[in-house]
């Protein structure tokens, strides 16, 4: 059940909707002969962000959790220093992890580890559920977990706060010399709940990870009752942020840079 939750939380959506088109920027058109070797190093090190990649024939290398896939590697290591040879990777994909890293040293540990033009790919989502879900979440989690650092965040988190994070990434890695100039894309997107999905998927999100089975149930217990008082569903609003750009020293003209718009499910809360 925990594998069925996490094929189903929204970095896989993430990875879906931006792994085309970072595989497109790096050159990675793949041939049979030549798969571009993708190296996660998102959150926890899983590489989980990262296997949808597999279905455009590139090669992940993560730490756990791909064991399914076939050819997959697992190397452990982290963004600040990776056990990987020099300009050994065509992508590096950062998801909902980057605010973790020493993010000096994980983009000279990133330069070092990209080929020359190979894309460094950072992103993350930002979602927004109906005033009628996120108020009665917000304040059931201040009555049971008043001492977290959660409790005292809004019930609605502004997207331009968010955006601001991702301008910062933009910044340091421009601070670094070594990139191209970077880039922002937005991805919007909207996914409906009915009742039991979004509360089977409600536990997978960090603020609720590490509460008590009475504390997370009381929190369930509130929200079951907002979205019943929905009609039993309700729309969440995303928006997929992505910080991208070139290692320098790329012979002859940048790769294309056209998004796609995303399209299809992508279930998470």
């Amino acid at each position: 059940e925990e594998q069925r939750l996490r094929a189903e939380h929204p970095v896989r959506a993430g990875a879906e909707r931006l792994g085309g088109d970072v595989l497109r920027g790096a050159g990675a058109l793949v041939e049979a002969h030549h798969a571009p070797a993708v190296h996660d190093v998102g959150v926890e090190g899983v590489g989980r962000h990262v296997a949808v990649l597999v279905g455009a024939h590139a090669d992940p290398v993560a730490e756990r959790d791909l064991a399914a896939v076939a050819a997959a590697r697992a190397i452990a290591g982290s963004a600040e220093v990776m056990p990987l040879p020099d300009a050994s990777a065509d992508v590096i994909a950062s998801a909902q992890a980057f605010h973790w890293f020493d993010g000096d040293r994980a983009l000279a540990e990133i330069h070092r580890v990209l080929r020359p033009g190979g894309r460094l790919a950072i992103f993350g989502h930002v979602y927004e559920p109906p005033a009628e879900v996120a108020g009665p979440f917000a304040a059931a989690y201040r009555r049971v977990a008043p001492d977290s650092p959660f409790a005292n965040l809004p019930a609605r988190r502004p997207r331009d706060t968010y955006q601001a994070v991702y301008a910062t990434f933009a910044d340091k890695i421009r601070e670094t010399g070594q990139f191209r100039q970077p880039e922002q894309w937005p991805f919007d997107w909207e996914q409906s709940y009915p009742r039991d999905q979004s509360l089977a998927l409600l536990p997978t999100t960090g603020g609720l990870t590490r509460l008590g089975p009475g504390q997370l149930a009381a929190i369930l217990d509130e929200v079951g009752a907002a979205i019943d008082a929905m009609g039993g569903s309700f729309t969440m609003s995303y928006a997929t942020l992505a910080t991208t750009a070139f290692r320098k020293d790329r012979a002859g003209p940048a790769p294309s840079r056209r998004r796609r718009s995303p399209a299809g499910p992508a279930p998470c809360f």
